[in-house]
């Protein structure tokens, strides 16, 4: 085998990237990822040290610059030593949304005092 290169299904498999090989072919069947900046179709597509992957996964893009190859997939601290990670940040989730009237945390649950105020306060809505 030839040390110098790999399938890109292979590669992402053996990174972690997905789960499965079939879905490292699905994906990269699907054109969800560029290989240098260009588009790929095919999942026998050859990598090789140095190459830039950007990949659009479900809900960000990772972009990951090829480090190296391995026989067979491992742990994920093997998988880690096979690319560097050049990804955005992931975008930051809004808080949560108050509705309602709000309890002062560590309070505990309502007394059945604290729950007819709650009752009441709905009712005036």
């Amino acid at each position: 085998m030839s040390t110098d290169r790999q399938r890109i299904d292979k590669w992402l498999w053996h990174a972690r990237v997905v789960k499965t090989r079939t879905l490292a072919q699905e994906l990269a069947v699907s054109g969800h990822v560029r290989l240098n900046g260009i588009r790929i179709d095919a999942a026998s597509r050859p990598v090789k040290v140095g190459d830039t992957l950007t990949i659009a996964l479900e809900n960000r893009v990772r972009v990951l610059e090829v480090k190296g190859f391995a026989e067979r997939r491992g742990s994920a601290t093997v998988a880690s030593a096979l690319f560097d990670d050049h990804s955005p940040p992931p975008p930051e989730r809004p808080g949560p949304v108050a509705v309602g009237p709000q309890r002062d945390p560590g309070t505990g649950r309502p007394t059945k005092r604290d729950r007819r105020m709650l009752d009441r306060f709905e009712k005036e809505d």
